[in-house]
């Protein structure tokens, strides 16, 4: 431990060792009072700088780890709109800078996701734009009533790379890679490759010949 310590001290100097130790502590106090709310969930390591709402909707299993400024939020009420939310985070879970994830439904992540930057992940939307009540332009967006019927699931083992849209009303299968910059917009069969705008599937998994096969 000491040798890590002076190896850190030796590459980087007295004042970022300084930063990361404060940082180190801060994070490990933060941790300690979030596992508690969650009934023990173990090995977290969620970053301070994290926006965390609604917490009694939240569960979170164990060794979930985040970058910076992670938004989670169960969303509980807006705007005179009261909701009853539910937010399922797997083991093993690990995201990375400035992602958002909110409901006001459901959603559900399962173990071994793998979640990259800039990915925003929600079951609602601020308005209806078909069916027969349609929202109006001339109401503020922040103010049209938000869907509450829909959910989102992903399932175990799925990678979603950088600056991805999970939209209200999709399931990423089991084991399926999205491309950068995709938006999901329809549920994803398991064992997929799937890229676009929306996002569409690209290859499939063969498990006898274990290749990744194009379409």
């Amino acid at each position: 431990m000491f040798h890590n310590l002076y190896c850190f001290y030796a590459e980087n100097g007295l004042m970022i060792s300084m930063q990361a130790m404060v940082s180190k502590m801060s994070r490990f106090v933060y941790n300690r009072m979030i596992s508690n709310k969650l009934m023990g969930a173990r090995n977290l390591n969620i970053h301070p700088s994290a926006y965390i709402k609604g917490l009694s909707h939240i569960n979170i299993g164990n060794s979930f780890s985040t970058g910076r400024h992670l938004w989670l939020e169960a969303v509980t009420f807006h705007h005179g709109e009261p909701y009853i939310p539910s937010i399922t985070i797997g083991n093993d879970v690990c995201v990375s800078d400035s992602v958002h994830i909110a409901a006001t439904n459901c959603i559900i992540i399962g173990n071994n996701v793998l979640i990259a930057s800039k990915v925003y992940i929600s079951d609602h939307s601020h308005g209806a734009y078909k069916g027969k009540e349609q929202s109006s332009p001339e109401v503020p967006p922040n103010r049209r009533r938000i869907s509450s019927l829909n959910q989102v699931i992903i399932e175990d083992n799925v990678w979603i790379g950088e600056s991805v849209s999970v939209l209200p009303n999709v399931t990423i299968g089991k084991g399926s890679v999205i491309g950068s910059n995709s938006v999901v917009t329809k549920n994803i069969p398991p064992y997929s490759i799937a890229i676009g705008v929306p996002a569409r599937v690209y290859a499939t998994y063969n498990h006898s010949s274990n290749i990744w096969e194009r379409l």
